[in-house]
């Protein structure tokens, strides 16, 4: 008889190969492509306000960021649910096509209703990703290194990033194509990489694991026998699997209700879900604020030009870029709740550090950007940690369900406060006002990192099965 704990056990003993790094990068474009949408869409801001190309209004641009933030949360919400009813595959396919569609149309647009509509459309679809993906790539990878490639991928986001900077810098160059077309070029682009990540998915199994859960046991070993023997070929004969206790297996259950998931969530495991959503709105709030006020800091402060404002992103980039990729296996070889609790207090103590190098007026524009890529080195691995810890720590049938409530709820408030407030504070001209936002980020992180340190669950190495048994 194949049950739950058979299918973890024969994914987790597998050897990284060629199928993993296939399903790690055709699963983990979604946040290259997050980036590349978020640092497009600052980047063409000021040219969106041109009468030569939309004649939007500064409050509209500010309109259509806030709306893409609204579809994401949407989207983790409805295509949450869905990736736990009707399987990841179906999930991660449908909303990567929604984001094809719906930026391709960006390029097309005409006005601020059909630009702002193409917006949150393309939010649905990047916040279903989120979703489907965490939950897919934690059920696919071994255990014994799923934090490390959970991390390098939440990483990823910063190449689409540095991808959407250099990309406005280059298509917008009047000796290129010019602020009236680059800008939809630039859309154009992200829905043509978008269509080739949708043909490089279809190769990617359906979770073994989902299947499993869900009835369709010959399905998911013939899914499994197909992985296996492809390893097989490369890596040679796996080896033999622990024996599995009767008291393990786990039967067939439907899909929980509403009611029954925040159940789980309130009252079953009420301090993970503290502790989660402590994460999360920490890093939510320290990266927004930072990040969307990073042009109006640079540009009132310390005098930079708009035109050169995307050059400030790669190093920022960098930073976020390098700290999950070189901190990541230490969150599977010193364990998750250490290495969150650290990563989280010295990005703290690194922004309030800045903040006071700010308000001494010590920094000019280019040692001010290398402060916030070194704060971002730990920030960017302690942000992916959130979502870790989200994706892994909740049962398998409610697992994108988890993750969906969780990343609305953090984006949600985080999202929106803090660049309000940040907004407000730049706009006092006062270096002391912003470095209060600065210390409020602080306090929050390294109070979350406290919390995980606690409270967290010592979650590496162990299968998923272990972490939360299905009730």
């Amino acid at each position: 008889m194949t049950d739950s704990l058979d299918i973890a056990r024969r994914l987790d003993r597998l050897p990284w190969s060629r199928w993993h790094w296939r399903v790690v990068l055709a699963l983990g474009v979604a946040w290259v492509l997050d980036g590349l949408e978020v640092t497009l869409v600052g980047s063409v801001g000021a040219v969106l306000e041109r009468p030569d190309t939309l004649g939007l209004s500064a409050v509209q641009v500010g309109w259509s960021g806030s709306l893409y933030l609204a579809g994401a949360i949407v989207g983790a919400l409805v295509f949450g649910r869905m990736s736990d009813r009707l399987g990841r595959k179906r999930l991660f396919l449908a909303t990567l096509a929604i984001y094809a569609v719906a930026t391709l149309a960006t390029a097309f647009s005409t006005d601020f209703t059909f630009f702002a509509l193409c917006r949150f459309i393309t939010g649905l679809g990047i916040g279903g990703e989120y979703a489907a993906i965490n939950s897919a790539i934690d059920e696919l990878v071994p255990a014994r290194v799923r934090g490390r490639v959970n991390l390098a991928i939440n990483g990823s986001f910063w190449i689409g990033a540095a991808l959407g900077a250099a990309s406005s810098l280059l298509l917008l160059h009047p000796d290129v194509l010019g602020p009236v077309e680059g800008w939809r070029v630039g859309f154009a682009m992200g829905a043509l990489l978008a269509v080739g990540m949708v043909l490089v998915r279809r190769h990617v199994p359906e979770s073994p694991r989902w299947l499993l859960r869900h009835g369709r046991v010959e399905e998911a070993s013939r899914i499994l026998d197909a992985i296996e023997a492809e390893v097989v070929a490369q890596h040679g004969p796996l080896p033999p699997l622990p024996a599995v206790a009767p008291k393990d297996r786990r039967e067939q259950r439907p899909v929980p209700t509403m009611r029954e998931v925040l159940h789980v969530l309130l009252r079953r495991y009420r301090v993970r879900s503290g502790v989660a959503l402590s994460l999360m709105l920490a890093q939510a709030f320290f990266y927004n604020a930072i990040f969307f006020s990073y042009a109006l800091v640079l540009t009132r402060f310390y005098g930079v030009a708009d035109h050169r404002v995307a050059l400030y992103i790669f190093p920022f980039a960098l930073g976020n870029v390098l700290g999950p990729l070189l901190l990541g296996p230490l969150f599977d070889r010193v364990g998750r709740r250490r290495m969150i609790a650290l990563t989280y207090g010295l990005a703290g103590v690194g922004l309030a550090a800045t903040g006071v190098a700010f308000v001494a007026d010590v920094l000019d524009a280019r040692s001010q950007a290398l402060c916030w890529s070194a704060v971002f080195f730990f920030a960017s691995a302690a942000a992916s940690s959130a979502y870790l810890t989200v994706s892994e720590v909740f049962p398998l049938e409610m697992r994108a369900m988890a993750i969906a409530i969780f990343y609305a709820v953090g984006t949600g408030a985080g999202g929106f406060a803090a660049p309000l407030l940040f907004g407000w504070l730049v706009e006092s001209a006062d270096r002391g006002n912003v470095a209060i936002g600065y210390g409020v980020g602080a306090v929050l992180v390294i109070v979350a990192g406290l919390l995980a340190l606690r409270f967290g669950v010592d979650a590496e190495r162990k299968p998923l099965e272990d972490i939360a048994p299905s009730s």
